[in-house]
């Protein structure tokens, strides 16, 4: 059952996630590559929300407003504020639906903190098996995991396969084998 409130993030930040104007080591450039990898991780699963909730777009413009950061058209502040519509957006939902707000929510809040970008990729491996017959869920979930890993900028990979192993714990263990 998913509990609001519950930090993905690690109490001690890896600075590879950090930018650089921040004290960390990630350029702008990957800040960007990560967003667009988080991005596609909630666009991939956004169906499973737009089924249960035609007449609520916010998942969908946060996901538009993501879009516009990484192209520079819009400032962080303002995809940050969209990432909370989009995870308001699910409450009160289907697991599968709820989790796919919130990997919407998750992948505009990378423009903010780029340590979102692993739960846009949790919340729709969540999202994915959730929408699965429980007999089959295991299976679902290492076909998104699996998929998402094939959708990884290959100067990245190295980086988001060590952090998802750092992280597979406070992920619901999505992430592992």
């Amino acid at each position: 059952m998913l509990q609001w409130g519950v930090p993905i993030l690690p109490a001690v930040r890896d600075p590879r996630l950090i930018t650089v104007r921040r004290g960390g080591t990630l350029t702008d450039e990957h800040h960007r590559l990560l967003a667009e990898w988080a991005i596609t991780c909630a666009e991939h699963v956004l169906h499973l929300y737009e089924r249960e909730a035609t007449d609520d777009p916010r998942p969908v413009q946060a996901l538009e407003v993501a879009r516009s950061w990484v192209r520079g058209e819009v400032p962080m502040k303002t995809a940050h504020r969209a990432s909370f519509a989009a995870n308001a957006a699910g409450r009160d939902l289907p697991a599968q639906a709820k989790f796919a707000a919130l990997s919407a929510g998750q992948a505009v809040a990378v423009a903010h903190v780029a340590a979102h970008d692993l739960g846009a990729a949790a919340y729709a491996i969540r999202a994915a098996e959730a929408a699965s017959d429980p007999d089959v869920a295991e299976a679902a979930r290492l076909r998104e995991r699996d998929w998402q890993r094939s959708q990884v900028p290959k100067a990245l990979l190295p980086l988001v396969l060590d952090d998802q192993r750092q992280r597979n714990d406070i992920c619901w263990g999505v992430f592992g084998d």
